[in-house]
């Protein structure tokens, strides 16, 4: 089975969508001619042409509202952000237009519009360029948010996203773009609201999404060589959000660490904790625990900078204090 990279596959993704469906276009800053910032884009201009990779001005808002247009128009489009933190420029355009126009027109009009770039802190970018904004685009009703942490994930989530109806936001992260996995040749297709198992255990479920599991599989090696034993479930959406599997697999293990890159107010990992509570309470023997970044902006220092992020050694320190080995 081949062994690529996350880029590698999301560049797969698209090139093999472009080809099944001429509607489908990508654009953004610098995706064209520069082929892309982080090289997701890297040889689409030369094999589809500037009419379907197209290199946009520096203007989220502006780009966002003619990309939300053409798909409202019958195109399937793609939007580049360069980042996330971007995106806070274009907001209005994906909350008050994409997100609301299936629901206001009665379902007689569609927004097959994909929203992706990397989302969360990456290293040396200090406080406004290192925000985790999934909370935010998970709050409004409308928008599907997928976050994948391997490079299968990524292609086939982002398959599925670009042939969906509605609107997406698609959450990479700047550190994985280079994390390599096994991916099989052929159509990967992905569901949306289908959490993955990636460990089976008996002790505690650790729940998490995106970069974040770059932390969890390590804090589980060295949570099962002291003889404790995780069940990890990677999200891999949030909208729609697995309730099923991770009501299952708390119910199995009575303990949940919940691990979320964002600040810990109003996070999507809050919110997955009260569901947690409201639904398994009967069965939970510890309160749960949330390892989350630090309540503050992001520092810059380099040291800090980490010591303010999940760890893997805070999740270990979160697993011990369920199962009240501290």
């Amino acid at each position: 089975m081949p062994i690529i990279t996350i880029r590698e596959a999301l560049r797969q993704a698209m090139d093999e969508e472009m080809a099944r469906d001429e509607d489908v276009l990508l654009m953004g800053e610098e995706v064209a001619q520069y082929n892309g910032a982080y090289k997701v884009s890297q040889g689409l201009l030369d094999k589809y042409g500037p009419e379907r990779v197209i290199d946009t001005p520096i203007s989220e808002g502006g780009f966002t509202g003619i990309g939300i247009g053409a798909a409202l128009a019958g195109l399937r489009v793609i939007i580049e952000w360069m980042t996330f933190n971007f995106s806070l420029q274009a907001v209005d355009q994906v909350i008050s237009n994409a997100a609301k126009m299936r629901y206001m027109s009665g379902g007689q009009l569609k927004v097959p519009v994909v929203f992706r770039g990397p989302n969360g802190p990456a290293e040396y970018l200090a406080s406004q360029h290192s925000q985790a904004l999934q909370a935010l685009y998970s709050h409004f009703p409308g928008l599907k948010v997928v976050c994948p942490s391997t490079p299968r994930d990524a292609k086939g989530l982002l398959k599925t996203a670009i042939r969906d109806d509605n609107p997406v936001i698609f959450l990479e992260a700047e550190m994985m773009y280079q994390l390599k996995g096994e991916v099989p040749d052929g159509e990967i297709l992905i569901p949306f609201g289908s959490a993955k198992k990636s460990r089976e255990g008996r002790d505690v479920t650790i729940i998490g999404f995106s970069k974040p599991m770059i932390a969890v599989l390590p804090a589980a090696e060295q949570l099962v060589k002291e003889g404790i034993e995780p069940e990890i479930i990677d999200l891999r959406t949030i909208r729609p959000l697995d309730e099923k599997t991770i009501y299952g697999s708390v119910r199995k293990t009575n303990r949940c660490v919940i691990v979320d890159e964002a600040w810990p107010f109003a996070s999507v990992g809050s919110q997955i904790a009260w569901l947690v509570s409201k639904n398994c309470f009967d069965h939970l023997d510890a309160p749960i625990e949330l390892v989350s970044s630090e309540d503050v902006p992001m520092p810059y220092n380099h040291k800090l900078e980490l010591a303010a992020q999940p760890s893997a050694p805070k999740i270990v320190e979160a697993v011990k204090k369920v199962l009240y080995k501290d």
